[in-house]
């Protein structure tokens, strides 16, 4: 249950954008494959991932929890509450290991779609919320770096597409 801080306090929010190649669809699916999630590769004291496993794993993808561990050991839960694969995916992450779970209840990721002729434009959408003030600065230091891991990630996608080898992770 949120205190009064919480329900109180704006979230840090940031988006990027990339235009891929690959159809929204596509995106998605390959979103689902968890042996593609280690190709996020972190940024600065943001850990990349090292493996990713169903949890649980629902047939309508809505509810699928993905236990994701860190390169540093950190850990956390994804849990896919929106699946629109033609155009909009919102996960939630949740019960982060320490040190995250001492600064934020949980984040939440919307990535958008747009198809236009042969590529689709993906926005990539984050609100990260803080456990109290202290941890909102905190969090807030943390956003920039995962906006960078984001971008690069996004431009990974774009770059392996072109090179012909497809790849999406979280």
């Amino acid at each position: 249950m949120l205190n009064l801080v919480e329900c109180r306090m704006k979230p840090i929010t940031f988006t990027c954008e990339e235009t891929l190649l690959l159809a929204p669809e596509d995106i998605a699916r390959q979103i689902l494959d968890l042996t593609k999630w280690p190709n996020f590769n972190g940024y600065g004291p943001i850990p990349g991932i090292k493996v990713a496993e169903f949890e649980v794993q629902t047939p309508g993808i809505v509810g699928t929890r993905i236990r994701v561990t860190n390169g540093d050991g950190s850990s956390h839960i994804e849990e896919i509450v929106e699946w629109e694969p033609d155009h909009r995916l919102r996960l939630e992450m949740k019960e982060f290991s320490a040190p995250l779970s001492k600064l934020a209840t949980g984040f939440e990721e919307t990535w958008d779609f747009k198809r236009t002729g042969n590529e689709t434009h993906v926005t990539r959408s984050f609100r990260l919320h803080a456990k109290s003030v202290l941890a909102r600065l905190l969090l807030w230091v943390i956003s920039i770096f995962l906006k960078r891991a984001i971008v690069r990630h996004l431009r990974e996608m774009r770059t392996n597409e072109v090179a012909g080898r497809s790849t999406v992770s979280e």
